[in-house]
């Protein structure tokens, strides 16, 4: 089955209901980027009248995770996944709708094509950047991923 952003909105919705209304929507994907926007309203605002940083990094996790689920049911394999790390660097309040684009999907590729023939678990740095409507960036998230290969 090939994720759509349709099935990840659903999936959001009664897996992740925190991400879910909070805004948090897949508006595409495919073997390349996931691109996914969440809009500042008063759920996710913070006192400062922006977008609260954690549901930023909500959008930005699952714009690299929704790649990463994409790309492993792709392999046909047993691989689990885990965000062992992340950073992010803020640099214009988010206010109105912003878009956060992950470019990593080869990273992904390669990462997957060596557990699978080591069976040794791999990490993989993967970015989410966050531009709002005028296309200025306003954040940028770093998340490294484990994946390993499960045993047969």
């Amino acid at each position: 089955m090939k994720l759509t952003a349709s099935k990840l909105n659903t999936f959001t919705m009664f897996k992740l209901p925190s991400a879910f209304l909070c805004g948090v929507r897949t508006k595409s994907i495919n073997d390349k980027q996931c691109i996914v926007t969440v809009k500042h309203k008063w759920i996710n605002q913070n006192p400062f009248k922006s977008m609260f940083w954690a549901v930023q990094g909500m959008a930005a996790e699952f714009s690299t995770g929704a790649l990463m689920i994409a790309k492993i049911q792709e392999s046909g394999h047993k691989i689990s996944m885990l965000v062992t790390t992340n950073n992010a660097t803020f640099t214009k309040k988010a206010t109105g709708k912003i878009t956060f684009t992950c470019n990593d999907g080869d990273k992904i590729d390669q990462a997957i094509a060596q557990t699978i023939k080591t069976g040794e678990g791999q990490t993989i740095w993967m970015q989410s950047t966050g531009i709002n409507q005028d296309g200025v960036v306003v954040s940028t998230f770093n998340f490294e991923w484990s994946i390993k290969a499960k045993q047969k």
